[in-house]
């Protein structure tokens, strides 16, 4: 075997393992690295700078569906990320909600109704906000409807429909 051979089969088998530890490693070693000011955004693009409150309505424990609709418009001049959100409140001197007492639902672009997880924190049940945000161009309005079923007869509280702004 010539040394020339044997040098290309040396550059042949060194292409072959740096391709196969990229593959292995996976497209975020293939991606440029994101500068710091790039990640710093990202990172406070995450959580929210304001909230929009709209106005509230007692929590309807009669078995029947209620819907809420949830609406801003960015008056700004620039793009904003937004998030419908919704709170529904326990009473201060409890008893506290939990997630079993009640179903969220939202309508789709296509009318139909899928549910909505709520998470509790110290007896309040909120919507999650990072699936919910999107981004409205300057002068857009975001229409977003809510229906809630009160299943637990005894539950007391309040819905507080609200907009995150990041």
């Amino acid at each position: 075997m010539s040394k020339s051979t044997r040098r290309l089969k040396i550059a042949f088998v060194s292409v072959a393992v740096a391709l196969a530890g990229l593959a292995a490693a996976g497209p975020a070693a293939a991606a440029p690295a994101m500068p710091a000011a790039a990640t710093a955004q990202a990172q406070q693009s995450a959580v929210p700078v304001d909230f929009v409150d709209l106005p509230t309505t007692a929590l309807v424990a009669d078995g029947a569906r209620h819907e809420v609709t949830v609406t801003y418009r960015n008056d700004s001049a620039a793009d904003r990320t937004v998030a419908p959100q919704i709170l529904v409140e326990s009473p201060d001197a409890g008893p506290f909600l939990t997630p079993s007492d009640v179903v969220v639902e939202q309508r789709t672009a296509h009318g139909c109704w899928r549910p909505v997880e709520t998470a509790s924190q110290t007896g309040t049940l909120f919507t999650d906000l990072t699936n919910a945000q999107r981004t409205l161009h300057a002068g857009e309005t975001l229409t977003q409807v809510y229906r809630i079923t009160v299943v637990n007869a005894d539950a007391v509280g309040t819905v507080q429909p609200r907009v995150a702004l990041y």
